[in-house]
């Protein structure tokens, strides 16, 4: 068992049997109702094993969401709501989240929101949500394709990870994981995102210590910035373009965020060369080591103007401005970058004029 200390709470990294989760249960919420939340994939592949591991979930109440990012809305929030009062939860209750990055996003958001706060902790069972959502404290739902634009600041009460629940992923799930890792990298540890992009390469799992690693470089960016008011933001670099992205296509070919997220990083080194803070060849290692695992969507103009506009309304704007943090060199991010939509335009239309060189 591997143990990662935060300001707010711990992690833990290992089998969920060995974990202090049971412990945790014990004394403070033996008597209190204790809720778990799943999807109907978690629910089928997760479960049980959570339910054999941690003896003082026996008797827990099970409340199912429908899987997928379309599902994390203030609709399905009021639906848990409800059935929270239904089950007569009181404030000292508390709630489990058991899955993928939807269900920490809105499991974490449904806790902080009833009655002011309920505890909550997370069990990710992704890649994704060990390496990202799980961990920092931002918890949001979506409003139509606009991306945790509804959100709140609420940390857990703990966080235990297994790698138990990465074998019952799909390939598209670790490599979803596997962006925000190179993320990770490419903002604070160069030779990181080497390692991580030869594991992606290899089509295999990331091995334990690349995965604590890049847990490791969130939680101290999160620990300087709990709040994003500053250097929170360089965790932000692929997100702009890369929400633009998974936003639009929501409802049509549906990119995953972590796909998302890698075309988002790549675009943005190249506004970080056009802005003369990285090289032209540290500009195309990034962006042809990303475009070689991470398939580039063919836009067209009208899919690029529409992307544009949901830029005008991303939740990192200031005053009307698109804002974005930029890689200044293979492992070091600068943040609060204005770009103009002319800037944005000319980006989309680069990556559209090489999808069109490639094919």
């Amino acid at each position: 068992m591997q143990i990662i200390e935060t300001n707010n709470y711990q992690i833990e990294f290992g089998p969920l049997a060995e974990s202090g989760l049971n412990d945790l249960l014990k004394e403070y919420y033996s008597e209190r109702i204790k809720l778990i939340l799943v999807d109907e994939n978690t629910h089928e592949n997760c479960l049980f094993y959570l339910l054999e591991s941690v003896s003082e979930l026996h008797g827990a109440e099970i409340i199912q969401l429908p899987s997928g990012e379309e599902n994390k809305t203030l609709e399905v929030s009021a639906n848990v709501w409800e059935a929270f009062s239904e089950y007569l939860i009181s404030r000292g209750d508390i709630l489990i989240n058991l899955g993928g990055g939807v269900i920490s996003d809105i499991g974490g958001f449904i806790a902080s929101c009833y009655k002011r706060g309920i505890d909550f902790v997370n069990i990710p069972t992704t890649l994704l949500a060990m390496v990202d959502a799980s961990v920092g404290g931002k918890t949001g739902v979506n409003l139509g394709p606009y991306k945790n634009q509804v959100g709140s600041f609420a940390f857990p009460k703990g966080i235990y990870m297994d790698t138990v629940y990465l074998d019952t992923l799909p390939e598209i799930e670790i490599y979803n994981g596997y962006a925000e890792m190179l993320k990770h990298g490419l903002i604070a540890d160069k030779e990181l995102f080497d390692s991580i992009l030869n594991a992606a390469n290899s089509g295999e799992l990331p091995d334990d210590e690349m995965i604590i690693e890049s847990i490791k470089i969130k939680q101290q960016i999160v620990e300087e910035d709990p709040y994003e008011q500053g250097a929170r933001k360089k965790l932000n670099f692929g997100h702009t373009i890369g929400h633009a992205i998974e936003g639009h296509f929501l409802h049509k070919m549906k990119i995953s965020h972590g796909h998302a997220v890698a075309l988002g990083m790549a675009m943005e080194a190249f506004l970080s060369f056009k802005e003369e803070l990285l090289s032209k060849d540290d500009f195309e290692y990034v962006a042809n080591s990303l475009l070689a695992i991470y398939e580039l969507p063919v836009f067209s103009d009208d899919d690029i103007h529409e992307m544009i506009e949901l830029l005008n309304n991303d939740k990192k704007n200031e005053s009307g401005k698109i804002m974005c943090s930029l890689l200044d060199s293979l492992g070091s991010c600068a943040y609060n970058i204005e770009i103009s939509e002319q800037k944005f335009l000319d980006t989309f239309m680069h990556f559209k004029n090489l999808n069109l060189s490639l094919n």
